[in-house]
């Protein structure tokens, strides 16, 4: 399994959380160490995307993956 795939699978695991308050999450691309990320529905708008994205998303791939520098968001 590649370094995306392992994203990939790592998002989608994440995702059940996110929809449960009503937001979402989509994979966009992984280039050059960053992962690029769109977050959806509540999440797009919520105060603490900040905190969700970089102690929650990142730290979780970066954990799996550690060729991954950041996870930003696409807005």
């Amino acid at each position: 399994m590649n370094a995306e795939e392992k994203i990939i699978e790592i998002i989608n695991k994440l995702r059940p959380y996110l929809i449960s308050d009503g937001g979402d999450i989509e994979f966009v691309k992984y280039e050059d160490g960053t992962v690029y990320i769109k977050m959806l529905g509540a999440c797009a708008g919520c105060a603490l995307i900040d905190y969700t994205l970089k102690d929650g998303i990142e730290m979780a791939i970066k954990e799996e993956v550690p060729e991954v520098k950041e996870v930003k968001n696409m807005l």
